[in-house]
């Protein structure tokens, strides 16, 4: 079975990780972002850019992932879809999204999004660090590895 490695790559800040890593691992990777996102070439790794509008990068990447893919992205709702299309999705942090995790998520985005509605100030996501860099770069490579372990058999 081959796989790739789809990346919801308008705000991804580990692309160059994803390319490298995929790369030692003999895996192609689909990056998608809008135009407003240049992307620049690397080895490996297939660019696509859609329109503009609200959704076209999760449209596209919803239509391409397959069973097996794994799908980098810091949408919950994305990762869901891709869940339910039998994918693996990760976010840029190294966190792994489930079926046991990803309606917690879900619950907690739509509260949030309420209260913000609402008129309260919600934190966003805290600064992206070195850490959460390494976290990535830890949990895509043991992904990949046991991808390529189950393959073997």
């Amino acid at each position: 079975m081959t796989y790739k490695i789809v990346v919801d790559a308008d705000a991804c800040p580990v692309k160059t990780e994803i390319a490298q890593t995929a790369l030692r691992f003999g895996i192609p990777v689909l990056m998608v972002a809008s135009f407003d996102h240049r992307l620049q070439p690397m080895d490996g790794v297939d660019i696509v850019q859609v329109d503009r509008s609200d959704q076209s990068v999760d449209l596209y990447i919803v239509n391409c992932i397959a069973p097996g893919d794994v799908l980098v992205t810091q949408d919950f709702g994305l990762a869901a879809l891709a869940l339910g299309k039998k994918a693996l999705a990760l976010s840029n942090r190294g966190q792994t999204y489930n079926e046991r995790t990803i309606d917690f998520l879900l619950e907690r985005r739509h509260e949030q999004a309420k209260q913000r509605r609402g008129g309260k100030h919600t934190k966003g996501p805290k600064a992206f660090t070195d850490e959460d860099r390494q976290a990535f770069l830890q949990t895509l490579t043991k992904v990949l590895s046991g991808l390529q372990e189950n393959r073997a058999k």
